[in-house]
């Protein structure tokens, strides 16, 4: 079965900067190749509404039909607020809390990110998994493109 990866803004962004490129492009090209399943969310799409117009039109150049969508429910809004209260993050995290949740709501076999200060952070993933076993979601996998490339023997 493919891996869904959940893909927050930084991986897009990622796409086209030069600390990050290598690995994320390695990413894109196993969910060209149909290794993974990107898995978007219509927070990813309103995050690039500001961002430069490349990086608005990467995933426009893929098929919608590649891409798993979801939205924002008042379910993961909820769980991203518990995030806050138990404080893993502050309050000006709210939109990466957003992204946790909706990846763990969505079941996701990963959330890919660059974000090394408020997702991709140890004791962070020990708080947001903590809070998921706790209410009874599952344990989310949380790992930089770094992490999802095929190495060669």
């Amino acid at each position: 079965m493919k891996p869904r990866i959940y893909i927050d803004t930084s991986i897009v962004g990622g796409y086209f900067d030069a600390e990050f490129e290598v690995a994320t492009k390695a990413l894109f090209e196993r969910f060209e190749n149909g290794e993974v399943i990107f898995v978007v969310s219509d927070m990813l799409e309103l995050e690039l509404i500001g961002a430069p117009e490349r990086v608005r039109q990467l995933l426009l150049n893929f098929s919608k039909d590649n891409f798993v969508h979801v939205s924002l429910t008042a379910e993961a809004n909820d769980l991203a607020l518990k995030y806050i209260e138990e404080k893993v993050v502050g309050k000006t995290s709210l939109e990466d809390c957003r992204h946790i949740a909706l990846a763990t709501i969505s079941k996701v076999d990963i959330l890919a990110s660059w974000n090394f200060k408020h997702i991709v952070n140890l004791e962070r993933i020990k708080g947001y998994n903590s809070i998921n076993l706790r209410l009874g979601y599952q344990m989310l996998e949380i790992r930089s493109p770094l992490d999802l490339s095929h190495y060669e023997d």
